[in-house]
């Protein structure tokens, strides 16, 4: 492939704002991809055309040299939806984000060269059962995706993201992969096709405990951190070991920062010691470790401690786009990082936002001004809150969805789907559209100057609900076609109709299903009893909570007994889990004091619905 110089790389054009935040950059989802989005492949991967008999590719797995990866996976522009900010008072502050979708559609609306460290840590490829650890209907469906077609059908999901992770690094960006015996040597092999052999740095062993025994092979008591650089001018500190007895007696024991007790952070004045291996000995969350949430695959802070402070400054934006229960997003905002996280689980994401919260609470915010962040739905969205949106946000919003841009010019017509004129209904789905407003946008049809020119006759109305009398005089306009020119064609779409989403259902290939994409959601109704069963212990129940979201059920359940501004979970009330991994509908705890008090409760269910409940109640 010709590389092209990087002064002819142009950044996208940013659409309108909507909300808090620019409308994502609009691109062309058959636009070829640029021709040095992979590096030159002769500069360091040199096969034969042929094995023996056997053709050798030199691109990545599943990448078409015009498309890219989105001849597999179409590109599908929707946008964030803003559901809850989180304040720490600091609102100058730009917030930090946290995604609840898809990360690969998450990441194709990000900006290029936005972000200075990622680390990433997807599903191994162990078997399905293994990586499902929240239950969400969603975490299910993306599981069953990514082990079609085996190991080539794996590398092919994954090769598809870490491409876009390549254009969201800085020059100086470095990315970290975390991977285990599986599939690691495979990565490798794909990551040199993306990144260029010449940016691979380490494969770094993060070697841990693990007792057990075969009679067959040697325990498998290591993971495996892969990391690779955007360019050559990579951001990198070298991390140092403890140093020896002498060591000490001569420097002194100055030491900074950080949880990890087996790394050293030199100062000045201080010999650095030995520089520290690509071999990191750092124990498993087990037992009754502080940092425990939960779920099993849960990565200890120091590992993340390490890759952060190695591979970026105080105010970088670190990122995970497979961020569980929150690890890199917490030690990020710990260490004065700036971060992005995203999971395709509403309960990790849930976790997450009360987890960084929690830690803001306790430690952070008395060590320097934290940044806000802001939870951002992609694809599943709260219907709830769009009801709250002023109406030229929710008018924008919903043309955005249904792939209709919008019109400013012709009055009584919100957008354009193509060549026909839409209306956007009202945002409180109580207010259904009625007669009226029917033939109020038949007249600005025929007012408009496409109607005038084109003989426009077509139109599309968007909306919760239509009254029974707007379907009437929909269908007289239609009759006047067979006796009167002025006839008008409208269809009337409800939002949260399968015709709504055709143009993104109509986006799924072999490889790719988008058929769940663009759905409505409802918060759980939440009823929550309690009784005090001994002196300032409750038993707390949510058993009677109701479920609106059709198929759904509750998945999880968090509980605040000291709620105060913010919602942060009382630790070991966060993701708690019953018989067969279920959630826990009730809790029992012990006050640590008599008095009035405000708990509060939050519940999701497995679609992505989350409902909160809080009362106050004498603890005696």
């Amino acid at each position: 492939m010709a590389k092209q110089k990087m002064d002819q790389e142009k950044e996208p054009t940013r659409g309108p704002v909507v909300g808090e935040f620019e409308q994502p950059p609009t691109v062309d989802p058959e636009v070829e991809e640029r021709a040095d989005a992979l590096p030159e492949q002769e500069a360091f991967w040199r096969p034969p055309v042929r094995f023996g008999s056997v053709p050798v590719e030199k691109e990545p797995l599943g990448w078409d040299r015009r498309k890219g990866f989105r001849k597999l996976f179409p590109q599908v522009m929707l946008p964030f939806q803003v559901v809850e900010r989180v304040s720490f008072g600091h609102p100058a502050l730009e917030p930090n984000r946290l995604f609840w979708g898809d990360n690969l559609h998450v990441m194709r609306q990000l900006p290029s060269e936005s972000i200075d460290l990622i680390y990433i840590d997807p599903p191994f490829f162990s078997g399905r059962n293994y990586n499902v650890i929240f239950g969400d209907q969603n975490e299910l469906r993306s599981f069953s995706d990514i082990w079609q077609g085996g190991m080539p059908g794996y590398l092919i999901w994954l090769n598809a993201r870490l491409y876009e992770m390549k254009r969201l690094l800085k020059k100086t960006g470095s990315i970290f992969i975390h991977c285990d015996w599986h599939a690691s040597h495979y990565i490798k092999v794909e990551m040199d096709k993306i990144f260029g052999v010449e940016c691979f740095m380490n494969e770094i062993v993060w070697a841990y405990r693990k007792f057990g025994r075969s009679g067959r092979y040697f325990p498998r008591s290591h993971d495996v951190l892969l990391f690779y650089t955007r360019s050559e001018r990579n951001t990198f500190r070298p991390l140092f070991v403890p140093p020896s007895e002498s060591t000490l007696k001569r420097w002194g024991t100055k030491k900074r920062g950080g949880k990890d007790p087996n790394v050293r952070y030199a100062t000045d004045e201080e010999s650095p010691g030995a520089i520290m291996p690509d071999h990191w000995e750092i124990g498993l969350i087990i037992g009754a470790n502080p940092e425990k949430i939960g779920y099993p695959t849960q990565k200890p802070e120091a590992l993340l401690e390490r890759v952060i402070t190695s591979a970026s400054n105080e105010g970088d934006v670190v990122a995970d786009f497979f961020n569980g229960g929150g690890t890199t997003a917490a030690v990020a905002q710990r260490m004065n990082r700036r971060w992005v996280a995203s999971d395709q689980s509403r309960v990790a994401v849930a976790i997450t936002a009360d987890r960084l919260t929690r830690q803001v609470e306790e430690q952070t915010g008395n060590l320097f001004s934290v940044p806000d962040f802001v939870v951002e739905h992609w694809g599943v969205y709260e219907a709830r809150r769009l009801a709250e949106m002023p109406p030229d946000q929710f008018r924008a919003f919903v043309l955005k969805c249904f792939g209709a841009t919008i019109e400013t010019q012709q009055p009584g017509i919100h957008g354009m789907k193509g060549a026909v004129p839409v209306l956007v209904g009202d945002a409180n789905p109580r207010k259904a559209v009625t007669a009226q407003e029917v033939q109020d946008f038949a007249n600005a049809i025929r007012k408009s100057l496409r109607y005038k020119q084109d003989n426009l006759r077509d139109g599309i109305l968007l909306a919760w609900a239509f009254r029974p009398d707007a379907f009437e005089a929909a269908e007289r306009l239609r009759k006047l076609e067979q006796t009167d020119l002025n006839f008008i064609r409208l269809e009337q779409v409800r939002i949260d109709s399968p015709r709504f989403r055709e143009h993104v259902a109509a986006l799924s290939t072999e490889h790719a299903d988008y058929e769940n994409f663009l759905t409505f959601v409802q918060p759980p109704r939440v009823e929550a009893g309690h009784r005090r069963i001994a002196p300032r212990t409750y038993l707390f129940d949510v058993s009677e909570t109701v479920v609106l979201n059709s198929g759904a059920k509750v998945i999880n359940v968090q509980w605040d007994f000291d709620f105060g501004d913010r919602f942060s979970s009382t630790p070991g009330f966060s993701f708690v889990r019953g018989g067969k991994s279920e959630p826990q509908l009730t809790a029992q705890y012990e006050f640590p004091r008599s008095g009035k008090t405000r708990i509060a409760c939050k519940v999701q269910d497995d679609v992505g619905g989350e409902g909160l409940w809080s009362e106050e109640i004498e603890v005696s």
